[in-house]
């Protein structure tokens, strides 16, 4: 059993990862799974429950916040008349198809595959953070018909194995062909849902050896965890939302990517026993 002592500073951790998160979520467009599989990682690494089934848990607890953080955030940024509805309609078909596939695919990697997955997306989404240009164009506006649904399973698809909402592949895709980066955010917001909703249902029902997960876990999600995250991020994603449309966010999201990608450094050099 974890003692007190050691159970404190992890809960202290979790609260503080979730206001975090929900901030991130609303502000950045980044979606708070981002920080929360990391985040997770060590939590649950720290209190003894490192194993082969350890990222499936860090990854499906982090796609149960989003649902939350995603549904708080986007509802924000409709009241601002932010979001982009057609945009968002279009491309939910792949990406709920992607968040499926990218589901199963998740259930039968070992944490090892996934940590490799995460630390590699994760330095691309902080390369373009922190070096990105707005300004860059893949096209005039979002690809349709075949190229429309092969991107939104994609993005779906990475996005569950990574444990993310919508807005890390999102926004940037967006912003590339030509969404202004306001609209991207608020848009990326609900594509956070569209992502955890399926995939969350879909961990709920994965048969994992109870003996080597943490507490109170069904299937692949860690409830405690959960409600600890969720009841920070209830309060911090609106405010988050609020923050976008008030101040240029550039230069603390070009600082978050180099955060970001030392992070993802940080997980690759565990991945390989560094």
């Amino acid at each position: 059993m974890t003692d007190l002592h050691t159970l404190v500073p992890v809960v202290g951790l979790l609260l503080v990862i979730g206001a975090f998160g929900g901030i991130l979520a609303g502000l950045l467009g980044v979606g708070g799974g981002i920080v929360l599989v990391p985040a997770f990682y060590f939590a649950f690494s720290y209190l003894g429950f490192d194993s082969d089934i350890l990222m499936q848990i860090c990854v499906a607890t982090s796609l149960a916040t989003i649902i939350v953080t995603s549904l708080r955030s986007v509802a924000a940024h409709h009241k601002k008349g932010a979001v982009d509805w057609d945009i968002l309609k279009s491309l939910a078909p792949g990406i709920v198809f992607g968040a499926v596939l990218g589901m199963l695919t998740a259930s039968v990697l070992k944490s090892s595959s996934l940590q490799l997955i995460f630390g590699v997306m994760a330095v691309i989404v902080g390369i373009y953070m922190a070096f990105g240009n707005v300004n860059w164009r893949l096209g005039a506006q979002m690809p349709k018909g075949v190229w429309r649904s092969i991107l939104s399973t994609a993005i779906g698809f990475l996005s569950v194995l990574m444990g993310i909402g919508g807005g890390s592949l999102g926004v940037p895709t967006m912003t590339l062909y030509g969404v202004p980066i306001h609209r991207a955010v608020a848009t990326a917001a609900g594509l956070g849902a569209v992502i955890a909703i399926p995939s969350v249902v879909g961990f709920l029902l994965v048969d994992l050896p109870q003996d080597i997960t943490p507490p109170f876990t069904i299937g692949a999600v860690n409830i405690p965890a959960f409600l600890i995250v969720i009841a920070m991020t209830l309060i911090t994603a609106p405010y988050g939302a609020k923050l976008a449309h008030r101040m240029n966010p550039k230069p603390l999201k070009r600082l978050f990517g180099v955060f970001l990608i030392l992070v993802a450094f940080n997980m690759l050099r565990k991945t390989f026993g560094a």
